[in-house]
């Protein structure tokens, strides 16, 4: 059996922070005091995407949350020979690569790690051997879980969007055989040895699931927590969902393999 995690980590993804302080320029509001409250507020590491065309996060972003939080950073980039530099520079605990094009609004589904191969294994052992873990974000597909094992990635991210886009659509059937999908691909892929992480699109209706799955070490989860801030703050709205996600895990674990 897969190892079975009894606390989940909840990352925060601080980006549209940043999104909300660039659509009229100057330095308010800012994404590292963001991070510091989320810090102080259940979350366990800090998420931040620096992208090509620096729509949210900037580079002085990165360097201030690397000097200023005190939680681990996972910096999600695009594999690039820039962002490898980037990412050698500040050198974050954590460093999640993913798909990433010009023209979208956001990560449109997950990285393709076999078909990428070739390209992605010198920046996994570059970032590997200046001592950042290296995640990929995939698919829930064992194909691509395994070609992150040979490319001597310790985690994978597993892409969430479609299951949360399903349960919006109200396509519940649908919703829950993605949620499967989910739990199988995680299961195997800790039954191989890897950290399995989970995100994109989640929020207080869809988080349970998800959280519930043993095999999941840490959920990455921004966009819909920045939403909810604005009615409720941002203490609340990750102290909220840290607390669904504690309840759901703590139901998983109890349960009977």
């Amino acid at each position: 059996m897969a190892n079975r995690s009894r606390f989940l980590r909840l990352g925060v993804n601080i980006d549209h922070v940043a999104t909300i302080r660039n659509a009229r320029g100057g330095k308010f509001p800012d994404p590292v005091r963001a991070a510091q409250i989320a810090a102080q507020s259940g979350a366990d590491g800090i998420t931040a995407h620096l992208r090509e065309d620096r729509r949210h996060i900037s580079d002085e972003d990165i360097a201030r949350l690397t000097k200023e939080i005190d939680k681990p950073l996972n910096f999600e980039m695009a594999a690039t020979d820039e962002m490898v530099e980037i990412a050698l520079a500040h050198r974050p605990h954590a460093c999640c690569i993913v798909p990433e094009k010009r023209e979208e609004r956001t990560t449109e589904g997950g990285l393709d790690a076999r078909a990428n191969f070739a390209r992605l294994a010198p920046i996994v052992k570059t970032l590997a051997d200046a001592g950042s873990r290296v995640s990929l974000f995939i698919e829930p597909d064992p194909a691509q879980l395994d070609a992150a094992l040979e490319l001597g990635a310790p985690v994978v991210e597993l892409h969430t969007g479609r299951y949360c886009e399903l349960e919006i659509a109200g396509e519940y059937g649908l919703r829950d055989a993605e949620c499967e999908r989910i739990a199988r691909a995680a299961a195997h892929g800790a039954s191989r040895g890897l950290e399995i992480h989970a995100g994109h699109g989640l929020t207080f209706e869809t988080v349970g699931p998800i959280a519930a799955i043993p095999e999941l070490a840490e959920l990455n989860i921004g966009h819909f927590l920045i939403g909810e801030a604005i009615f409720t703050g941002l203490e609340a709205a990750i102290r909220k969902m840290r607390n669904l996600m504690d309840r759901a895990r703590a139901q998983a674990v109890a349960e009977p393999a």
